[in-house]
């Protein structure tokens, strides 16, 4: 073994980190991450407008690729800094952890990365140039290959380049993303479109302006009734049960609570919170606060008029959310969420603000609207008879799960510690036949699937659970559906979906993926679900020094061959310009089936050397919509969908 001394450790300084490692800042180098990098820009001057210096954004999409984002906020300050003795400006940019956010006197609410987002955009751009307008001037400053300095200061200070009214203030930034880290640097405009729009829903009154260049396309987004338009949008294509979208709103404390909600005859329900604009997709306390609230005032209610006699029961909470589809929005000083993405908040005062402000102003409300309110109780009370009936159905069904054979299909491991085992499902006996070759029999089961499950968009519970597939997946996983859903009782830390690379597979992992989101949502939150990633390619190739090419090409027999996997076209575009490399031969995996077990074990079962995908959501407007316009019934909407997003597809047919 070599030395192991301080020489060995590697400190990467300044910005290096995030160009290193990006996926930690933005989550991926993909499109998602690319676009991340002008919601961290656009974060801070919202911030700004939520301060209450802001009153309009601009963002253009040049031709050259790069993007602009100007507002007329208060500028960012340009004074040299107490500590690091540079203009401010630069050490908002340029330094990790460095910003306004930190100090509840300049902002009371914000989101974004809280103080690297200005900085990680730099990082990860060949270039940046920051305008500043302040007290009658302009400033400039300009950054080349990932955040390093190229404009010269004059007696420590950034140049002033023109004069402005002293009345134009604000900051305006322009970044081109680097095309060495990110798999495309082509941003789309329909994606930077729908997030415009929901931040226009979620900040009332805010103008944001949005110019493509490249179409010569503009839209302006301004919402006078911020989420009570959000639900109205959602709401587009429904069947409502009262004509407009109930609005709530009120300060509990130092936090601001809304709340908007429409009942739909759908035997559904959308419920999407946000906190300082974040969207908190596996909700926390503030849905837990709304949810309380609506359950206890509407059985008061249904008591008071006698819509529930003195021998019924309460309606439960599914009864009276069947069909509502609902925007919570809180600003909060202080927000709380529970792990580095910010998919839950976990603040308790939250949930209290939520509760406090909704049942006082929501009876407020009602009591002027009383024929919104016996919809929704006539709503709650079909839902509450539906439910009674199809409860001895429903549990006759569930009751076969106890009696279902699994044997014959599932192959378990032999440890019983959920913390340690994980299940892959698989497509089909031969491909789950060659994972149960290569698999590790004490930590890893194997589930094949016969066939493509039931798409569960379009069928009810009861015919959902009398599928033979999902039958075998719920007995398998042993933490039931439903009701009876239990995370507690999950068998494995780890449900896999392992599929062939084709558009059977990717079909497949939909259907999976519906199921699990719409009946099971809780693996999704809690981390439970992953992708497996077999890698696309095999490249054989010989590694040569250029300073001894000649010799080696006198050696060639004494060179030895090397392999590497390789996982999309990106990373083998990459492979192919490092110098030095001599490909010999690419071979390409169309499916599982094309892999030896002692292949398939290192590429794609072994932990130390896989590579998984966790699913997640990061936005459950988009994913309900999505998921609705995927896997319904409803075909106009979907043809659409697929029209507009061919030109983005990369077909291997």
């Amino acid at each position: 073994m070599g030395q192991y001394d301080g020489s060995q450790i590697v400190v990467l300084e300044g910005l290096e980190a995030v160009r290193k490692r990006p996926g930690m800042y933005i989550g991926s180098t993909g499109k998602r991450g690319l676009h991340h990098l002008i919601w961290e820009i656009l974060d801070n001057s919202i911030d700004e407008h939520l301060a209450g210096f802001c009153s309009k954004i601009d963002i253009t999409l040049h031709k050259d690729g790069s993007v602009t984002i100007q507002d007329n906020g208060r500028g960012v300050p340009v004074d040299l800094h107490p500590t690091k003795k540079i203009p401010t400006v630069r050490v908002v940019y340029t330094i990790l952890h460095a910003g306004g956010k930190f100090d509840n006197s300049v902002y009371k609410v914000s989101g974004g990365l809280h103080g690297v987002g200005s900085s990680v955009v730099n990082a990860l751009s060949s270039k940046m140039i920051v305008e500043i307008r302040r007290d009658g001037k302009v400033y400039q400053d300009c950054y080349e290959n990932g955040g390093h300095p190229v404009t010269k200061l004059v007696k420590g200070e950034l140049p002033v380049i023109g004069t402005c009214k002293k009345s134009e203030t604000g900051t305006k930034v322009t970044f081109y993303p680097d095309s060495s880290i990110f798999e495309t640097v082509e941003f789309k405009a329909d994606v930077i479109k729908k997030k415009l729009k929901e931040i226009a829903y979620l900040n009332k009154n805010l103008q944001i302006n949005f110019m493509n260049e490249i179409t010569n396309e503009s839209n302006t987004y301004q919402e006078e009734y911020g989420i009570q338009s959000f639900v109205r949008y959602l709401t587009r294509d429904e069947h409502v049960l009262h004509d407009d979208a109930v609005y709530i709103e009120g300060k509990s404390g130092d936090i601001e609570v809304e709340v908007a909600f429409q009942y739909t005859t759908n035997y559904s329900e959308q419920i999407n919170a946000f906190c300082n604009r974040i969207n908190v997709v596996d909700g926390g306390t503030l849905v837990t606060g709304f949810k309380t609230a609506l359950t206890r005032i509407m059985n008061l209610y249904a008591r008071e008029l006698g819509v529930l006699k003195e021998k019924d029961e309460n309606f439960d909470g599914k009864d009276i959310r069947n069909g509502i589809v609902a925007i919570i929005s809180i600003k909060h000083p202080d927000p709380q969420f529970e792990g580095q993405t910010k998919t839950k908040l976990g603040n308790t005062d939250a949930k209290s603000a939520v509760d406090e402000v909704f049942a006082f102003e929501v009876q407020r409300y009602f009591d002027k609207n009383i024929e919104v309110l016996r919809s929704i109780l006539d709503n709650s009370m079909k839902s509450y008879n539906a439910r009674k009936a199809s409860d001895k159905a429903r549990n006759a069904v569930l009751k076969q799960l106890h009696d279902v054979d699994t044997r014959s299909k599932l192959a378990s491991c032999s440890s019983k510690k959920p913390e340690e085992c994980e299940v892959y499902i698989v497509e089909g006996d031969s491909a789950g036949g060659t994972v149960k070759t290569a698999r590790n029999r004490k930590t890893q089961a194997v589930l094949p699937l016969r066939g493509k499950i039931l798409n569960v968009e379009k069928a009810t519970l009861e015919k959902i659970l009398l599928n033979n597939e999902i039958k075998s997946m719920i007995a398998s996983f042993g933490c039931g559906i439903g009701d009876e859903f239990d995370i507690t009782k999950l068998k494995y830390d780890k449900i896999i979906i392992l599929t062939d690379a084709d558009v059977d597979g990717a079909h497949i992992s939909t259907l999976l993926l519906t199921f699990f989101y719409r009946f099971m949502p809780e693996l999704i939150n809690e981390g439970k679900i992953y992708r497996g990633l077999p890698p696309l390619y095999r490249v054989e190739f010989e590694s040569t020094d250029d300073k001894n090419e000649n010799e080696m090409k006198k050696n060639r027999r004494k060179k030895q061959k090397k392999s590497q996997y390789i996982f999309n076209d990106f990373e083998l575009e990459k492979f192919k310009k490092i110098p030095g490399n001599r490909i010999l031969n690419i071979q390409r995996y169309k499916g599982l089936g094309e892999m030896d077990a002692e292949q398939l074990w290192e590429t794609t079962l072994n932990p130390k050397t896989r590579v998984l995908a966790q699913v997640s959501i990061s936005d459950t407007v988009e994913a309900d919509e999505i998921t609705t316009t995927l896997m319904s019934s409803n075909v106009p909407p979907r043809r659409a969908f697929i029209m507009e997003e061919a030109k983005y597809a990369n077909l291997d047919v």
